[in-house]
């Protein structure tokens, strides 16, 4: 654990399969496209509003009592659609991919709904001849189709189901209206060039939910992985500087709320530069990562690990009752990092010295804890090395001095 609050970039498969494709998300990734799904509620409001309009309109005009109950339906599953963004904005951010997994299965069955009451009121409307009204229900298939390509792309399974569910029947009932006889010139042909048009633009935009989709993974991980780089140690994957400070400031409030203290372990290993000397940075490097793993193995998950350079970590230890139970971790941390490491079949030792300083009692400045425990450090290695000190008197004089 390394203290970072962000989630793991990959954490289980997200897979669609399209044209032959399949595509693993990482869990960020996912999270962004499952929060754009339910991030537009308006659209889904506005169409099916629409949809109940149009319905008791057709329904009057046909004498349908099937529309009308269509039209009571439609009320319900947009009430019902809008009620569930409203929850998913309540429980916002969702951690886990199982979690966000049953929140889209909840979003896609909410799209089918919608999808099929769209189709069944193609149906009706074009086993009647009414041009008029045809025009009107067809127009309703183009505008759900064009939002759900925009908003729905993300996750291209149910976009293009939902596309399906909705215009094959439309198509099919279009194609079939064709073939009844009637005294208007062109009727059949006319009837079959609309399904041909709507057939087309299905097709088409399934091509570009593809694409649009390859787009948005591609940005967005793109996004989330420079994100990723500006807050974590290139090198070891530990936090960097920048995250070590925004999670020490809520590490420190909240001790102030509890009363209780925050660690600051500097830690400096002993021996690396001769392992670097010796056998070359590559083996340094990869002995560092090992260095990394093995301190993310002996802290809690409230605590962080944090790499500021060179061979130089910072481990901070937060809800400590006393100071003791800050010296238990140093000793800890001087035991396992002093056990070999074996770097290209290679065994290889270091030890490592430790400074502590702790907040509040010698403030809340993370610069200034640093320095404290680094003057800590430094009277460790010239003491003999593999040893761990807290910060005196004397050495917050020092970082004083130093500032």
């Amino acid at each position: 654990m390394n203290g970072s609050e962000s989630p793991p970039p990959i954490e289980g498969p997200s897979r669609w399969h399209l044209f032959g494709s399949a595509a693993t998300l990482p869990l960020p990734v996912y999270r962004d496209f499952v929060d754009m799904l339910f991030s537009m509620w308006i659209p889904v409001f506005g169409l099916g509003a629409v949809f109940v309009g149009i319905c008791l309109l057709v329904g009057r005009e046909l004498d349908s009592d099937f529309l009308f109950a269509l039209a009571a339906v439609g009320a319900v599953v947009t009430g019902l659609r809008v009620a569930s963004f409203r929850a998913y904005e309540r429980v916002k951010p969702v951690a886990s991919y199982d979690d966000l997994r049953r929140w889209e299965r909840r979003y896609a069955a909410g799209n089918y709904a919608t999808a099929v009451l769209l189709a069944a009121l193609n149906v009706t409307a074009i086993s009647v001849h009414y041009p008029l009204l045809h025009l009107i229900t067809v127009s309703l298939v183009f505008s759900f189709g064009a939002g759900i390509v925009s908003r729905t792309s993300v996750r291209p399974a149910i976009c293009v189901t939902s596309l399906l569910i909705a215009t094959v029947p439309t198509v099919a009932a279009l194609a079939w209206h064709a073939t009844e006889a009637n005294s208007i010139a062109l009727h059949g042909e006319l009837f079959l060039i609309e399904a041909f048009i709507v057939a087309s633009i299905t097709g088409l935009s399934l091509q570009t939910v593809a694409h649009l989709h390859r787009s948005a993974v591609a940005h967005h991980t793109a996004r989330h992985d420079m994100a990723q780089l500006a807050r974590t140690d290139a090198l070891t994957g530990l936090s960097n500087r920048l995250v070590l400070r925004e999670l020490f400031q809520e590490r420190a409030e909240r001790a102030m709320r509890a009363r209780n203290l925050v660690a600051l372990h500097f830690l400096d290993l002993d021996g690396f530069k001769a392992i670097n000397d010796r056998h070359g940075h590559p083996a340094g490097d990869a002995l560092l990562e090992q260095v990394a793993r093995r301190l993310e193995s002996m802290v809690r998950a409230d605590d962080v690990v944090a790499r500021l350079g060179g061979d130089e970590f910072i481990v901070l230890q937060a809800g400590l009752r006393d100071e003791s139970e800050a010296e238990l971790l140093a000793r800890r941390i001087i035991r396992e990092i002093s056990k070999p490491y074996l770097v290209d079949d290679i065994s290889m030792t270091v030890s490592v010295s430790v400074g502590i300083a702790t907040a509040p009692k010698l403030g809340v400045e993370l610069e200034r804890l640093i320095a404290c425990a680094d003057a800590a450090l430094y009277r460790a290695k010239a003491g003999g090395k593999s040893r761990a000190l807290f910060c005196i008197e004397e050495d917050a004089r020092a970082a004083n001095m130093a500032a």
